[in-house]
């Protein structure tokens, strides 16, 4: 056997090992396990944008929390898969909006508009409930249990990892890649920058919309401060760039020892948790800018030289 066929059996079964952890965790494990697959997919998603355009965003908490809240809106008057529809429908529209109006925004420029934009969708969402409904938080009645949201966050990693090995393999994977080069470099090559940037730009803030949806019922009550956590956006940024935001499997091999590591700060350390996340982050942009894998690679390769020499 060829080693692509191989590698697709390597993969099926280790996504059939996955879909049989419900018959072995307890519950504390099985939701353990829904928010390992949440952020592979989170990261995942944002490293096909951001990783080969270098548009660090900070607004993935605002498609994250736009999924859960449309879920907590429509769950008791439409079908769950018509739910689903909705809420990626509504964040491929701000996406597609907010890509045509920002993407010619570069750097730090974009890094704070991003993490604005998260901020506007949350305090919008807080105002029409408090002034239009008269609540503040709503109630998600959907026969779920952990281990079936824990099937669709699995099928929805996949399915994500599945996408941005199909784009890398496209001529626009490499015209991404150009643009995150040297932009001046793409448009004289004749690549359409803001219509790639937005492709790829909506692409990623759907998946992370259809995680928030899919993720909403384990809440059962949702409110804005919830759903758009900044946390959220900050903890898929750091996996992401742990891994290598660059690589396939960089973001998903970032997301397993931080949540480990996080799960155990989050209850050792309550009042403190935010400092650690920010001194993560710093050491990993510092220490590690490509990631783990790419350090590993540097380091096999010196040592490979130094043999040969």
């Amino acid at each position: 056997m060829t080693r692509t066929v191989l590698f697709a059996i390597a993969i099926l079964a280790g996504l059939a090992i996955l879909a049989l952890a419900p018959a072995f965790l307890g519950e504390y494990g099985l939701g353990f396990m829904v928010s390992l697959m949440s952020y592979v997919t989170l990261a995942t998603a944002w490293a096909m944008f951001s990783g080969p355009t270098r548009y660090i965003s900070l607004a993935t908490v605002a498609f994250f929390g736009i999924g859960a809240y449309t879920v907590a809106v429509f769950n008791e008057t439409l079908p769950y898969p018509f739910v689903l529809i909705v809420a990626i429908s509504i964040g491929a529209l701000l996406a597609t909006f907010v890509g045509f109006a920002t993407l010619r925004l570069a750097g730090v420029y974009f890094v704070i508009f991003s993490f604005g934009l998260a901020e506007l969708v949350r305090q919008l969402i807080t105002w029409f409930e408090v002034n239009i409904t008269g609540t503040l938080g709503r109630y998600i009645f959907l026969p779920f249990e952990t281990r079936h949201i824990y099937w669709q966050l699995l099928a929805l990693a996949a399915v994500t990892i599945g996408i941005g090995f199909w784009i890398r393999q496209t001529r626009l994977g490499l015209a991404l890649k150009v643009i995150g080069d040297d932009e001046l470099v793409a448009a004289h090559s004749g690549i359409a920058l803001a219509r790639t940037k937005v492709l790829l730009f909506v692409l990623s803030a759907s998946l992370m919309t259809l995680a928030g949806a899919i993720q909403s019922p384990r809440w059962v009550y949702i409110e804005p401060a919830i759903v758009f956590n900044p946390t959220i956006s900050f903890l898929t940024v750091i996996m992401a760039l742990l891994g290598g935001a660059t690589r396939l499997w960089g973001p998903a091999l970032g997301v397993i020892p931080l949540m480990i590591l996080f799960e155990w700060l989050s209850a050792s350390f309550p009042d403190h948790f935010s400092i650690f996340l920010g001194a993560m982050f710093i050491l990993i942009v510092f220490l590690l800018p490509k990631g783990v894998l790419s350090a590993v690679e540097t380091r096999l390769a010196r040592l490979k030289r130094e043999a040969n020499a």
